[in-house]
C-alpha cells in the first residue's frame, strides 16, 4: 500500500538539511513501528520518497514524503503513533492511503506556496501591480555549473500581500524551479528597495497539476478509517 505522510517543520528543526530529515524520518518509521517497505538485496533501505527538498533556514507548514507499507492502522492512529514519536519542531498532519498507480510526489511536484514574513511592512499592493506590470521578469539565475539569464514571470502564479507577509505561489519541480528568494531579490531591485538581511521564509503548500489545475498534495489519496 502507498501512504503519502504530511508535516510541518517549525523552530529548530528548520536548521536540519534534507538528508537529515530523511534520516530522521527514517528513525522514526522504526520507532512509531511502521510496517514500512525494504527494498531488496545487498542493503534494503525503507521505500520513501520525499517532495521537493526544503533549503536550510526554512519552516513549513506543507511538506510531503510516501512511503510503502506492508500495513497499517487508522489515519488518525498512525498519525499519533508516529507523532509521539516525533521531536519538537516535527509534526504529521496528514497520512493518506494512495491508489496503487500514483506517482510519488517527487515525481508530480508542480507547484508552491511560500510567505517571506514580515515583508508586508515593507511592501505595498502597488508595488506588486508595477512589478508584475512588466512584460518580462528577467533575473541572472545560477546553477553549479553556470549562470544564465531567464524570465521568471511565467514561474510566479501569484503575488500578494498578507497578514503575516509577502505571498507568492510559484512553479517548484524538475521542469521548471523557482526559489521564493530569488522572487524578492528580484522584486526589490526592481522597486530600488534595501532587501532586509534576514528573511524568514515559511512554505505553506506543495501542489501537482490535475486537469491543467493546481491541487494541493494533501487532496489526492483517501483517509483511512
Amino acid at each position: 500500500m502507498k501512504i503519502r505522510i504530511k508535516f510541518s517543520k517549525q523552530g529548530h528543526m528548520k536548521f536540519i538539511g534534507h538528508l537529515d530529515t530523511m534520516r530522521y524520518f527514517q528513525k522514526v518509521m522504526r520507532r512509531a513501528n511502521v510496517d514500512i517497505c525494504y527494498s531488496e538485496g545487498f542493503s534494503p533501505h525503507q521505500k520513501m520518497s520525499f517532495a521537493a527538498p526544503l533549503g536550510v533556514g526554512i519552516v513549513s507548514n506543507g511538506e510531503y514524503f510516501d512511503i510503502e507499507v506492508n500495513s497499517t492502522d487508522s489515519s488518525n492512529e498512525m498519525i499519533k503513533r508516529i507523532n509521539e514519536a516525533n521531536v519538537e519542531g516535527i509534526e504529521v498532519l496528514k497520512y493518506k492511503l494512495l491508489d496503487d498507480n500514483a506517482k510519488n510526489c517527487m515525481a508530480i511536484i508542480a507547484g508552491a506556496d511560500y510567505t517571506a514574513l514580515g515583508l508586508n511592512k515593507l511592501l505595498t499592493k502597488d508595488d506588486l501591480v508595477v512589478y508584475l506590470s512588466q512584460p518580462e521578469i528577467v533575473v541572472l539565475k545560477k546553477t553549479k555549473k553556470s549562470e544564465k539569464e531567464i524570465d521568471i514571470k511565467p514561474w510566479i502564479y501569484e503575488l500578494k500581500l498578507t497578514d503575516e507577509g509577502l505571498f507568492m505561489k510559484v512553479a517548484q519541480g524538475s521542469a521548471s524551479n523557482l526559489k521564493p528568494d530569488l522572487v524578492v531579490s528580484s522584486l526589490f531591485n526592481y522597486l530600488q528597495k534595501d532587501i532586509p538581511s534576514l528573511i524568514t521564509y515559511q512554505r505553506e503548500e506543495m501542489y501537482c497539476m490535475v486537469d491543467d489545475k493546481l491541487v494541493p498534495l494533501d487532496e489526492i489519496g483517501e483517509t483511512i478509517e
